[in-house]
C-alpha cells in the first residue's frame, strides 16, 4: 500500500475503487463533466492543491485531458499540480458491455502493479528534482524534433509509446511529465531509441 501525502484527482468512482487498492492517499472524483457544474468539487480541489497537493490521474481519452486542463487552469499558481498518466491502450473495461468512444481502456482499467508503478514515479521524482537532476526544457524537445517540426507530432507519439504515455499528449504536457514523472536520463535514453 503506497502512503503519498498529495490528494489524487480521478474522473469516476471506480477508477476511485481501483486506486484504493494501491494507496491510502485521499481521493476525489470528478464525476466526468459534473466538475464544471458542480462548483463544490473545483473547491475541493482547490483547497487540496494549497494543503496537500494534487495528484491529477484521468483517462488518456479527450475528455480526461480536457478535465486536466481544466483543474490546473482553476488551481492556477495557488497549489500544487501534479499530472500522472496512464498509457493509451486499446479496449474496454470487464464490467462494461461496450467500450469508451475513443476505445481506451481507463483509470479503472489499469492493473494495480501499473498504477502503483505510475504514482511511485510521479511522486518519487519530485525528490530528485530538489537534489538538482538536470530538467528539460521546450529547446531540447525542439532540438529533439519533438516540437515546432512537421513530424513533431509523430515523433511525441512514437516517445509517448515507449515511455507509456498517452499518445495525445501534447508538447507542452509531454515537458510537463517528462520534468516531474520521467526525468533527464530516461527522456535522453529513450530519444536514442526512437
Amino acid at each position: 500500500m503506497l502512503h503519498i501525502k498529495e490528494t489524487i484527482v480521478v474522473e469516476g468512482k471506480f477508477d476511485k475503487e481501483q486506486l484504493k487498492k494501491v494507496t491510502d492517499a485521499p481521493v476525489i472524483c470528478t464525476g466526468g463533466f459534473t466538475l464544471y457544474t458542480d462548483k463544490s468539487i473545483i473547491t475541493a480541489i482547490r483547497k487540496m492543491a494549497q494543503k496537500t497537493g494534487v495528484i491529477v490521474l484521468t483517462d488518456s481519452d479527450s475528455a480526461g485531458f480536457r478535465i486536466r486542463s481544466y483543474i490546473k487552469q482553476c488551481v492556477g499558481d495557488h497549489g500544487t499540480v501534479k499530472h500522472a498518466y496512464i498509457p493509451s491502450v486499446k479496449g474496454k473495461e470487464k464490467r462494461k458491455t461496450v467500450g469508451g468512444k475513443e476505445g481506451l481502456i481507463g483509470v479503472e482499467g489499469m492493473t494495480e502493479e501499473l498504477l502503483s508503478e505510475i504514482l511511485k514515479t510521479v511522486t518519487e521524482v519530485a525528490d530528485a528534482e530538489c537534489i538538482g537532476e538536470l530538467k528539460i526544457t521546450k529547446a531540447m524537445l525542439y532540438e529533439d524534433g519533438l516540437s515546432g517540426g512537421a513530424e513533431s507530432a509523430a515523433k511525441r507519439k512514437k516517445l509517448a509509446q515507449k515511455l507509456g504515455l498517452p499518445v495525445r499528449i501534447s508538447a507542452n504536457a509531454l515537458l510537463e511529465v517528462l520534468n516531474s514523472a520521467i526525468g533527464y536520463d530516461e527522456y535522453k535514453e529513450a530519444i536514442k531509441k526512437l
